[in-house]
C-alpha cells in the first residue's frame, strides 16, 4: 500500500525523525495562506502524487510547468499550486497518460549543504532489512545503481535490534559524513529503520537526505509503502489509503478478493493460481501476444466472483479476447466450468473465449461446456490455447 509523501512524513514526524514543516493545500488560497503561515521567505510547492520523479516530472501539455518547484512569495505559491491542481502530471514512473494532481503539499525552505540518498528494503535472500546508503542523493537510485553501483553502500539489520551504531559509523565514514552531521545520522537512522519496522513496511526511501548548514539531518522527501497483508496490524495506516491513486479495475477486484492487475495488452487472462497465471502470460507473449492483465481467482473462487472477474476484463476496451486457463487441483473443472456458462449468461460477451482445463474433474467440465452451445473455443494444454488466443487477435 503506497501513501503521499506529506502522510509519511507526519509519520517520521510523530516518530520523532526530522522532516521540514509543511502545509497541505487543496486550492489555490490554501497554498497561499500555508506559504504565509510558514513565515519563511522561499518554500516549495510540491505535487502530490502515488509516482516518483515529480521534480522532473511535467503537467501535461505544458512542459514549463514542474511537480516540484520553488517559490518565494504567496502569490507565487498560489499560481504554482493553481497551475498544479487538477492537472495530469507525467513522471517516469506515471506513463505519458500522467496522474492527476489533488493536492499540493507547500514546504519551507531548507538550508542544504548536501544531499544524500537513503533507502531501507527488506532483503529476501538475507531474510533482512537492508540500509542502503548513497552519496548521490537526489538522484533515482535504480540510475545510480545501473551507472555507479560502487556509490551505493549497504548494511543490513536485525529487525528487533535495529541497525548497530558501529554500522551507522561505518556508513558515515565511507559517505565522509562527520562530526555534527554523523551525530545526527545515529539518530535518524535508528529512527527512520523503528518506523520502518514497527509499521511493516515495505519500503522506506529519504532522497534526498539532506545534511543543513549546521550539521543536522532532514528529511526532504519520503516515500513510504506498507505490506498489505499486515495492515489488519495498522488500521490507522490502512485509512490513509488513497484510492484515488490506485486502477479503479484494481480496487474493483481486490473487493471481490480476486487478485488483479492491469497490464496494456489485449488479451485477458483468467487463472487459478499465481504462478500458473504468471506462466500464461509468459506463453502468450512467447507465442506473440500481449496479456491484458494478470488475474488470480484462486483456488475457491465461486459463481459471483467469477462472473466480477469476467466483467472486469470485459470492461476493459483494449481486450479484445480472452483465455481462461485452470488446473483443477483446489478447484474443480467443474466448477469453473458452472460458473463460466452462469457468467456468459449474465454478461455481454463481445470476444473470442478460449478455455484450457486440466486437472480434477476435466473430462465432466469439458463436456458441460461443449454440450453448452456457447461458442467456446476449447485448448487441448497450454501450449495449444496461447496459440488459439493469439490468433484470434491477429
Amino acid at each position: 500500500m503506497k501513501i503521499h509523501e506529506f502522510q509519511a512524513k507526519e509519520i517520521l514526524r510523530q516518530a520523532g525523525v526530522a522532516v521540514p514543516r509543511s502545509i497541505v493545500a487543496k486550492t489555490a488560497e490554501q497554498a497561499s495562506a500555508a506559504f504565509t503561515e510558514l513565515g519563511g521567505k522561499i518554500a516549495v510547492v510540491k505535487a502530490q502524487i502515488h509516482a516518483g520523479g515529480r521534480g522532473k516530472g511535467t503537467v501535461k501539455d505544458n512542459a514549463d510547468q514542474r511537480g516540484v518547484q520553488l517559490v518565494k512569495s504567496a502569490e507565487e505559491a498560489a499560481t504554482v499550486a493553481k497551475n498544479l491542481l487538477g492537472k495530469e502530471l507525467v513522471t517516469i514512473q506515471t506513463g505519458p497518460e500522467g496522474k492527476q494532481v489533488n493536492q499540493v503539499l507547500v514546504e519551507e525552505g531548507c538550508d542544504i549543504a548536501r544531499e544524500l540518498y537513503l533507502g531501507i528494503v527488506l532483503d529476501r535472500a538475507a531474510k533482512l532489512p537492508v540500509l542502503m546508503m548513497s552519496s548521490e542523493g537526489g538522484t533515482e537510485i535504480e540510475e545510480v545503481a545501473a551507472e555507479t553501483p560502487e556509490k551505493i553502500f549497504k548494511e543490513h539489520f536485525n529487525p528487533a535490534l535495529g541497525p548497530q551504531s558501529y554500522q551507522i559509523r561505518k556508513l558515515c565514514k565511507k559517505l565522509g559524513i562527520e562530526g555534527p552531521a554523523a551525530r545526527a545520522a545515529e539518530k535518524f537512522i535508528k529512527g527512520l529503520c523503528k518506523v520502518y519496522v514497527d509499521t511493516d513496511c515495505a519500503l522506506a526511501e529519504i532522497n534526498p537526505l539532506v545534511i543543513t548548514g549546521d550539521g543536522g539531518m532532514i528529511a526532504l522527501d519520503c516515500k513510504m509503502t506498507f505490506d498489505e497483508n499486515a495492515m489488519f496490524r495498522h488500521k490507522d495506516l490502512a485509512e490513509l489509503r488513497d484510492l484515488s491513486e490506485e486502477e479503479p479495475a484494481e480496487v474493483r477486484a481486490g473487493n471481490t478478493g480476486l487478485s488483479y492487475v492491469k497490464l496494456d495488452g489485449n488479451i485477458g487472462c483468467l487463472v487459478n493460481g499465481a504462478g500458473l497465471a504468471m506462466s500464461t502470460m509468459d506463453i502468450i507473449k512467447l507465442h506473440g501476444g500481449e496479456p491484458a492483465n494478470f488475474l488470480d481467482v484462486g483456488g475457491g473462487a465461486n459463481v459471483d466472483q467469477v462472473t466480477e472477474a469476467f466483467s472486469i476484463l470485459l470492461d476493459d476496451k483494449n481486450v479484445k479476447a480472452v483465455l481462461v486457463n485452470i488446473f483443477g487441483g483446489i478447484m474443480r473443472c467443474t466448477t469453473i466450468a458452472g460458473a463460466l456458462l452462469e457468467a456468459y449468461k449474465k454478461l455481454d460477451f463481445n470476444v473470442p473465449l478460449v478455455v484450457r482445463l486440466e486437472g480434477t474433474e476435466v473430462e465432466e467440465g469439458r463436456k458441460m461446456l461443449a454440450d453448452s452451445g456457447i461458442d467456446i473455443i476449447i485448448a487441448d494444454g497450454l501450449t495449444d490455447a496461447a496459440k488459439k488466443v493469439v490468433a484470434t487477435v491477429a
